[in-house]
C-alpha cells in the first residue's frame, strides 16, 4: 500500500511540474499582445473585407443601439419623434460614440458592425439603405476617422418600435 501511495505522489509531482511548464509556455504566447489590429481593405469600398484582432486584445461588444428621439415633444407613434432613416442613423452613430467614450474608446476603435435597416413607409415601405450609407460615410473613412469596419447591413421586416428604422451593433478593440 505504501508503494502505491509513493507512486501516486510521484505522479502528482510530475504532473505539477508539467503544469507549471505549460503555464510558462502560455505566458510566452502573451508576448504577441502588442500586435496591432489588422484591417483588410476592400479596394474601392467603404467597408473592409475583414479584421484580425490579435490574441490578448480586449473587445467591447455593444448591443443593438437605436436613435435618441429627434423631437421629444412629438408623441409616441409619431414619425417625427425619431425622424427618417438618415436622421436616426446619425443619432445612433453619435450615441454609439458616446457609449464608446465611456469606455475610453472612439469610433476609430470600431472593427465590426451589424446594421439592421427596417422599411420606411415614406420609402415605398423599403429599407432606406442610402440614408444609412450616407450617415455611415460621415463617421467612417473620413479625414477625422480614416478607419473602415467589417460590416453587414441587413434589411429586416421591422424593429421593435415600428417608427425606428435603424439598429446597430458594434465591436470595438481596446488599444
Amino acid at each position: 500500500m505504501a508503494l502505491k501511495a509513493k507512486h501516486l505522489l510521484f505522479l502528482f509531482i510530475i504532473l505539477s511540474i508539467f503544469s507549471s511548464c505549460e503555464t510558462e509556455d502560455n505566458d510566452d504566447d502573451n508576448e504577441h499582445t502588442s500586435e496591432e489590429v489588422v484591417r483588410f481593405e476592400r479596394e474601392g469600398s467603404s467597408i473592409l473585407k475583414g479584421v484580425k484582432v490579435p490574441a490578448g486584445k480586449s473587445i467591447y461588444f455593444a448591443s443593438g443601439i437605436v436613435a435618441n428621439p429627434k423631437d421629444e415633444t412629438k408623441p409616441e407613434g409619431d414619425r417625427e419623434r425619431f425622424g427618417n432613416t438618415y436622421e436616426q442613423s446619425v443619432s445612433t452613430l453619435k450615441r454609439i460614440a458616446d457609449y464608446l467614450g465611456e469606455e475610453g474608446l472612439g469610433l476609430e476603435d470600431v472593427v465590426a458592425m451589424k446594421v439592421y435597416v427596417a422599411p420606411d413607409p415614406e420609402n415605398d415601405n423599403k429599407p432606406d439603405f442610402d440614408g444609412w450609407f450616407k450617415a455611415y460615410a460621415e463617421f467612417f473613412a473620413t479625414e477625422e476617422n480614416p478607419n473602415k469596419v467589417a460590416r453587414s447591413t441587413i434589411g429586416v421586416f421591422t424593429l421593435v418600435n415600428p417608427n425606428m428604422f435603424i439598429e446597430v451593433e458594434v465591436r470595438a478593440v481596446y488599444k
